[in-house]
């Protein structure tokens, strides 16, 4: 390299992104996915080690996917190579494994290729790279937003680790924003700029675990903003929100507004008013509130409010529950929307809160034992002591129920269960009252 070519390096690195400048050079810079690459881990050991295998990072974007691939560049002794699976065609892996050949005859180096976005390939581009992973010729280094599972072929994912990344926390977050606002060197500490604590910490949590969000609101915020009278450049409250184009919503995830929120979310649902359960529902979302735990209050709510009146309710919920794990933001927020409705709309009954509570009551404050006749008979000498005799099989009857006590004898007339009149629990009543019929 030729002292041009070096000034011009210098100054790409000045006019590349802030997140870009800030990326790591080292392990021990890296900031959060401890999970993976604390000290004690296998990665952090694999990659010091200089002694990887063939791996894929699965994460939600701005979690550190393409900077551990260039941690791994920046440290490893063998040959580095990088294409997005984008734009990537036929041409240019043959490429990469032409080069990566002579590199091995000639050199004895091996090849990391990095394939950034890899779920973009197809089958046949997958296929291609495989007997070239399996013979050494290539180490394969594959990040992707989408569950590998689904998305990468299982030959691939056989021969590779799969470490998953993590939301970054937000403490995560207000680090890397103090370093980007701070630091001289890789930052824009140059430009004398301060950051006020309630700013930082609206950016830190409204970003969502993703750092580069957070990192082009900082560097537009210092970018766009005029030096007051003391000459520094103030990144307050409202510029955050101005240049991350989010308004600043109320909510404290930790204080009184974000119980209030949850609270009116929930009575909304058990209010069969779906207008204001999604209106609470886009209020959290828009706060940043964590997509699981709304997942969670759905389902509660679908038991203690729902029951049996629409036994699908429980059902949409655990569904979307699941599916919002799998997809992520922002599209988590429809799943959400349609469990919401589904829930929201469906007839209520409370009764099966009422009878397991009405039961714990009664199991607090009375001895009771099982009936002789429900007890377990399946073992040696269980007739002599009288255990199961006198039990009827209740299929063994006319509409597969026959009249006899269940319940231990010092609580033999209590009644838990009170089906409403709402839903498929009127239909749940009716048949009772019918098996019931002498």
């Amino acid at each position: 390299m030729d002292l041009f070519e070096y000034a011009r390096e210098k100054n790409m690195d000045k006019e590349a992104p802030l997140a870009s400048r800030l990326r790591p050079a080292t392990l021990d810079e890296v900031v959060g996915q401890e999970h993976i690459i604390g000290k004690d881990k296998l990665l952090y050991r694999a990659i010091k080690a200089d002694k990887l295998s063939s791996i894929i990072f699965y994460g939600p974007p701005g979690t550190g996917k393409t900077t551990l691939a260039k941690v791994i560049a920046g440290t490893t002794s063998a040959e580095f190579t990088q294409i997005n699976a984008t734009v990537a065609g036929k041409k240019d892996m043959e490429a990469v494994v032409a080069r990566a050949k002579e590199t091995l005859g000639m050199y004895q180096k091996r090849t990391i290729l990095f394939v950034d976005e890899i779920h973009r390939f197809n089958k046949g581009q997958q296929d291609y790279l495989l007997p070239f992973v399996e013979d050494g010729t290539l180490i394969l280094i594959g990040a992707t937003t989408e569950n590998p599972y689904f998305e990468v072929n299982s030959a691939l994912i056989s021969r590779s680790s799969i470490f998953e990344l993590l939301p970054l926390s937000k403490e995560d977050i207000k680090i890397l924003i103090k370093r980007a606002v701070y630091d001289v060197e890789k930052g824009m500490g140059s430009y004398d700029a301060v950051i006020e604590e309630d700013a930082l910490e609206f950016l830190a949590d409204i970003s969502g675990g993703d750092a580069r969000n957070a990192l082009k609101a900082v560097e537009l915020g210092i970018l766009t903003t005029e030096r007051e009278k003391d000459g520094k450049i103030h990144l307050t409250l409202e510029v955050a929100s101005e240049c991350i184009q989010k308004r600043v919503v109320l909510y404290d995830k930790t204080g009184d507004n974000h119980y209030d929120t949850i609270s009116a979310f929930i009575k909304s649902m058990r209010g069969s008013d779906p207008d204001a359960a999604v209106y609470y529902l886009a209020k959290m979302l828009y706060a940043g509130e964590d997509i699981k735990f709304i997942a969670r209050r759905i389902m509660i709510c679908a038991s203690e409010d729902v029951g049996n009146a629409d036994p699908m309710a429980l059902t949409v919920a655990v569904s979307a529950a699941q599916a919002v794990e799998r997809v992520g933001m922002p599209e988590a927020q429809i799943i959400l929307s349609q469990a919401v409705l589904y829930v929201a709309t469906a007839p209520k009954s409370n009764s099966a809160c009422n009878a397991v509570f009405a039961a714990m009551e009664n199991v607090r404050n009375c001895k009771t034992t099982v009936p002789a006749h429900l007890q377990d008979s399946h073992y040696k000498g269980s007739q002599s002591l009288g255990r199961g005799t006198g039990y009827q099989y209740a299929h063994n009857y006319p509409k597969h129920y026959v009249k006899q006590q269940y319940l231990p004898d010092e609580i033999r007339d209590a009644r838990f269960y009170e089906a409403s009149e709402n839903g498929y629990e009127k239909r749940i009543r009716e048949w009772m009252d019918y098996i019931k019929e002498e």
